[in-house]
């Protein structure tokens, strides 16, 4: 990649956001809705040079908004590079190794495997650059996915779930929002369904501020909504329970709702949802999202999930740091997050299963990677049992 093209393609993808409010997701949303382009492309179309992806001879798209190039030059992602191990079955090691070390190779290998099966179609998400009449198109690729992948992008999902939401009658609010080149998070809570859990606060304190769970020994009812644009996992929805003395959240993974982005195969070029697609998509989108609030926000459902941690989070543990050590391992937690939530369970004071189950959710609020914050809040549960059996 020359540095001009890195300096370039660097600006074109949306910025992330970690702990985001709801009108700045939405507004990196729009931004990122202007600037996308799916395209279905025979592998013969698909070249890798000096480890960018080029396109050659797909159609333009030719609107009343004007005309949408699609040949050009797209730098690869990471999520996009997993894309390219995983449909030419090239191991990401080897293919991590060669992006790092010799891209020539990297080239070659890709190009090889393409020509192999020039008429194999694949689904090419991306984001355009911003260049002059006349440019080639420099942009980013986001991901390499099967033809036959169903797009359901983060804003109509969103907008989609909210209307669900509103829909439901619950009196909710957003407590933060997380978007990465894999996934969109959305925080949602609702203080108005809270109950009193003393038996599992009884004795722990904010490792952030020092306030005691007996003085506030409150859980709010809430939920958290994900969407990959990226193939990068389904549309859920996820319960999750909020302590409030910390603002821990503890999402109960068995009991998600999803809607996977399976569809059938697609014609080739530039993709473009028919609006009765997209709307009956959308539409299921919303009542589903409804009926999982109605479940999910309900003072029965929070009290019945509340009581079956109870029972484990009392156990006492003889020897902290060794059970520790056992859950992290069995949980495959790496050595710098286990660190971590040996630290925050000697803060927390809290000397058994459940402070374990506490450490590793406070410690997931302070990763500034949402994707691992995300998949350490949801080991908590899974940690409490394992630090519960282990003693």
């Amino acid at each position: 990649m020359t540095q001009q093209f890195a300096e370039r393609a660097t600006n074109v993808a949306p910025t992330g956001a970690r702990n985001a409010d709801l009108n700045d997701l939405v507004r990196i949303l729009e931004d990122g809705q202007r600037r996308k382009l799916d395209v279905i492309a025979p592998a013969s179309a698909l070249r890798m040079r000096e480890g960018n992806v080029h396109v050659e001879g797909i159609e333009s798209l030719i609107t009343e908004d004007g005309v949408t190039d699609v040949d050009g030059i797209y730098r690869p992602t990471a999520v996009a590079d997993e894309g390219v191990s995983d449909k030419l079955r090239i191991p990401l090691a080897y293919l991590r190794r060669m992006r790092a070390e010799n891209v020539p190779l990297l080239d070659e290998n890709v190009n090889a495997w393409m020509r192999q099966e020039p008429e194999r179609r694949f689904m090419l998400r991306a984001f355009r650059g911003e260049n002059g009449p006349g440019m080639p198109s420099e942009g980013v690729a986001r991901a390499l996915l099967s033809d036959s992948y169903k797009l359901m992008d983060n804003l109509d999902m969103l907008l989609a779930a909210l209307d669900g939401v509103q829909q439901s009658g619950h009196p909710t609010r957003i407590t933060g929002c997380d978007l990465t080149d894999r996934r969109m998070y959305v925080r949602v809570e609702s203080e108005a369904v809270a109950i009193q859990a003393r038996s599992l606060l009884r004795g722990y304190r904010s490792p952030f501020d020092g306030r005691s769970g007996d003085e506030l020994p409150m859980i709010s009812a809430g939920f958290v909504i994900t969407n990959s644009e990226v193939g990068a996992g389904a549309y859920t929805i996820t319960p999750r329970a909020v302590i409030q003395v910390c603002r821990n959240g503890l999402t109960q993974a068995k009991d998600v709702m999803r809607a996977v982005h399976l569809g059938g195969k697609q014609d080739e070029g530039v993709v473009n949802w028919s609006g009765q697609t997209q709307r009956k998509t959308l539409e299921l989108i919303t009542s589903k999202t409804a009926d999982a609030v109605s479940t999910f926000l309900s003072r029965e459902y929070v009290e019945a999930k509340v009581y079956e941690m109870e029972a484990a989070a009392g156990k006492e543990l003889s020897e902290p740091t060794k059970t520790i050590e056992h859950v992290t391992k069995s949980l495959s937690i790496g050595n710098e997050a286990k660190d971590r939530i040996l630290a925050h369970f000697i803060r927390g004071g809290q000397m058994t299963a459940g402070g374990v189950m506490q450490a590793v959710t406070s410690t997931a609020q302070t990763l500034t990677d949402a994707d691992q914050a995300a998949a350490l809040e949801a080991l908590a549960v899974p940690a409490l049992t394992a630090a519960a059996a282990h003693g």
